[in-house]
């Protein structure tokens, strides 16, 4: 009788314990999904009718050009095969697991900023999209882009490591949309100008550039040039639609964003991110 008083405990203790361990997995696969989307991963490693994540469309600029890997679950030609700390490394130092620095063209000068538990919920929901054997294909750089050891000059020059560190003085939706706008929405990758070798402008940050077929344009707050003018309902409405103050509809690289990324977002993530961009500096400057 003790024995299967004993049994009975513990089948107890293991029905009662496995539905909080599912709901936290479950619940770091839904906050992955959440980053997943702000993150835009799909925009650059999905290919127009291509299998999630198996690799992207070919990204003209003006350094040749670079093909999105695959990075579904696969443990050959994907990253099935990285840890945690793998993946965490690639997305916070610009490092893969053999070593080797990673072009820019990942941002992940600004995933740096990212903090390490939503990095492991990012990577679990990643862990949920189906495998693909499929290899990457190589980038297409010209001279002297193509040396990867080039890299770890310009790592010296632009790329600083830093963990998002809230302010103090600021509200806390400031600081969520500061986190959002810096870290996984990488804004500043597209909408920064950047110099011959693509190191960021920082003093016209956020001013708009032109890199490849990418047109990004000013969103300061400059009233001539940026989004100024635009009202927050202007602002809310653009990124849960796609539709400008003027009636016109965005598309290309932005088109990707809005509908795989902000209008997925919650209402007071997106207020967040608008507050903070009516806080940056606004730059007088068209970039096209």
């Amino acid at each position: 009788m003790r024995r299967i008083a004993r049994i009975e405990l513990l089948w107890a203790l293991l029905v009662l314990t496995l539905p909080a361990v599912w709901g936290e997995d479950q619940g770091a696969v839904a906050r992955g999904r959440l980053l997943y989307a702000i993150g835009g991963c799909t925009n650059c490693h999905t290919a127009e009718e291509g299998e999630e994540l198996a690799g992207g469309d070919p990204l003209p600029t003006p350094f040749g050009v670079f093909y999105p890997p695959n990075i579904t679950p696969d443990p050959d030609y994907g990253i099935g095969a990285w840890s945690d700390t793998d993946f965490i490394r690639a997305m916070q130092e610009g490092i893969s697991p053999h070593g080797h620095p990673y072009y820019p063209a990942f941002p992940y000068p600004s995933y740096t900023r990212m903090r390490e538990s939503d990095l492991k919920d990012l990577k679990a929901f990643l862990d949920t999209i189906p495998a693909v054997k499929r290899p990457s294909r190589p980038h297409e750089l010209r001279f002297p882009f193509n040396i990867r050891s080039g890299l770890w000059l310009w790592r010296w020059l632009y790329f600083r490591p830093a963990r998002f560190r809230p302010d103090p003085f600021r509200s806390q939706r400031w600081n969520r949309g500061a986190y959002l706008v810096e870290g996984p929405g990488h804004c500043g990758e597209c909408h920064t100008p950047r110099n011959f070798l693509g190191g960021p402008d920082r003093t016209r940050a956020y001013a708009g550039s032109v890199l490849g077929e990418i047109r990004a344009p000013n969103i300061t707050p400059d009233p001539e040039f940026g989004i100024g003018e635009w009202s927050d309902g202007d602002l809310l409405y653009f990124f849960q639609t796609g539709i400008r103050p003027d009636g016109d509809s965005v598309s290309g690289a932005m088109a990707k964003v809005i509908r795989n990324g902000t209008a997925k977002l919650p209402e007071t993530d997106l207020r967040a991110i608008i507050e903070y961009l009516r806080s940056l500096k606004p730059v007088a400057w068209e970039p096209f």
